[in-house]
């Protein structure tokens, strides 16, 4: 994992806690999926995402997404490892968890320079 993406995943996970704590669940959750899309090649940001989206779940009372949190966590901390997961995959319950999606312009930049780098 490049130190750049690194910084930018911190970043987004940081803006979801300070989102979360003023109550903006939807604002916060939307960073969570930014930093989903930056780490899933990462066992460590995949897995530590996903499980940030559990406690997300479990804040909001959303028991689909806590659901979906629990099996996205085993799934990215067994297939990750492996080279498996989705491209640009939100990370969300609201999505198919096997589903390649476009990855944000401003997302894809700092993946491209990590591949460059």
């Amino acid at each position: 994992m490049n130190a750049v993406v690194e910084k930018h995943i911190e970043s987004e996970i940081a803006e979801a806690g300070i989102l979360a704590a003023a109550g903006d669940a939807a604002g916060a959750f939307r960073h969570l999926e930014r930093a989903h899309v930056l780490g899933q090649s990462s066992t460590y940001y995949h897995t530590r995402v996903h499980w940030l989206m559990l406690k997300h779940g479990f804040r909001e009372r959303d028991a689909r997404e806590v659901a979906g949190q629990v099996l996205r966590i085993g799934g990215a901390a067994t297939k990750t490892p492996l080279g498996i997961y989705p491209k640009g995959n939100t990370g969300g319950a609201n999505v198919n968890p096997l589903k390649p999606m476009p990855i944000e312009p401003d997302l894809a930049e700092i993946l491209e320079q990590a591949e460059r780098e």
